[in-house]
């Protein structure tokens, strides 16, 4: 007899697909137009990325969404199993589907441009990349699972920290970096610094091999191609959760599987920032941030599984899971109907109708219309049951 659905998880996706479809609300520029409102600021801040050290509610979408990846797991291969395919047929798919995610991922970073921008920092290409090495660790034990975790970070930070820093008459200019930049950290946490690290060396070689419009130098933001590796560790984060749902366990003994996980996670991720270590940031996605926000996501996934499946409160999440169970369509309507949808609403409806409240308002208003439009056309996919699937 097929296990009921564990629905938690739908709507943790649901909720992350929400989180990331929401910055048409552009609470972060309704902010600045409340400068003395302590709520309206909390609200920007929290949809923002940091500068570099820290982390926002915006900063957990993208290890979320590589952490549920690895939670569906399982689940994927159990069914691939019951249904026959022998492991050289599921790991097939899975090189193809690693391929479709990585160029769709260079597609969308794409969009706009004059020609194909070779990069392959988005969430996308981060998951298809280390995609094929999580189905393989899939399918071996939990002991396994934790020494590939323990190697991978291990390993990256430990090439991190050999890399040797600027020394004296350093051109900080050369490499798109400037020297007073006042997020730079001093000391042994130097060899984390933006622009100035093993990873960015390696895209200034790696990305310059493919067709540029000029020479890559930089990317502004920080983010950089080889953080799929530590990308892998969150999704192997996300396999050791989804081995628990799976597992013939009381939801007591599922609960506290992931609270201990998540409080193991921010203990050594707190310990090893503070000493000094490894620090937690976000953008170069650095082996602290992992265990960081991969302690979020097993809260996450916790507190959800309890409400959801243990308590049985469902009918809340229903729009989540709505979302959820079409992610992929949702992330794709995010990035290609927005300026579609907003414009639509401007011809039809006119310039100044969202000014309804005031100029300070209007993204927020016309915000909210487009994110309803995506959730309607996805409420739509889910009672015709089309899921798209790659």
């Amino acid at each position: 007899m097929p296990r009921e659905r564990i629905a938690s998880i739908d709507a943790f996706r649901g909720l992350v697909m929400l989180l990331m479809m929401a910055e048409v609300l552009r609470l972060a520029q309704v902010a600045r137009g409340f400068p003395e409102s302590g709520l309206w600021q909390l609200l920007g801040y929290h949809q923002s990325h940091v500068q570099w050290f820290g982390c926002s509610l915006h900063d957990l979408i993208q290890p979320s969404f590589s952490f549920l990846v690895g939670v569906a797991l399982p689940f994927s291969i159990a069914s691939r199993v019951a249904r026959g395919q022998s492991t050289p047929k599921m790991f097939g798919h899975t090189i193809w589907r690693a391929f479709l995610l990585i160029f769709l991922g260079v597609f969308l970073r794409s969009l706009g441009r004059d020609q194909t921008h070779w990069t392959f920092e988005d969430t996308l290409s981060q998951i298809g990349l280390g995609y094929p090495f999580l189905f393989l660790l899939g399918l071996r034990s939990f002991s396994t699972h934790l020494i590939a975790l323990g190697v991978i970070l291990g390993g990256y930070w430990l090439a991190w920290a050999l890399y040797p820093l600027p020394g004296a008459g350093f051109d900080y200019a050369a490499v798109g970096a400037k020297a007073d930049w006042p997020h730079h950290a001093e000391g042994f946490a130097a060899h984390w610094n933006k622009h100035l690290n093993v990873g960015a060396a390696f895209d200034r070689w790696f990305l310059n091999l493919f067709p540029q419009p000029e020479p890559f130098v930089r990317n502004v933001g920080g983010y950089l191609t080889l953080s799929f590796i530590p990308t892998l560790g969150t999704m192997i984060l996300g396999l050791l959760a989804g081995s628990w749902l799976k597992a013939d366990l009381l939801p007591k003994a599922r609960l506290k599987r992931l609270l201990l996980a998540a409080v193991s996670c921010f203990v050594l991720a707190g310990l090893l920032h503070q000493s000094g270590i490894c620090p937690i940031i976000k953008r170069i996605w650095t082996p602290c941030w992992v265990l960081f926000s991969g302690g979020w996501c097993f809260l996450f996934m916790a507190a959800l599984y309890t409400i959801i499946d243990w308590r049985g409160l469902k009918k809340w999440s229903f729009p989540l899971i709505v979302i959820g169970m079409n992610s992929m369509a949702a992330y794709l309507i995010a990035h290609l109907i927005a300026d579609f949808t907003s414009s639509s609403f401007r011809t039809h409806f006119g310039q100044g109708f969202f000014a309804l409240l005031g100029e300070n308002l209007k993204q927020l208003l016309e915000g909210v219309a487009v994110l309803a439009v995506y959730w309607l056309i996805l409420f739509w996919m889910y009672r015709r049951k089309l899921f798209l699937r790659i």
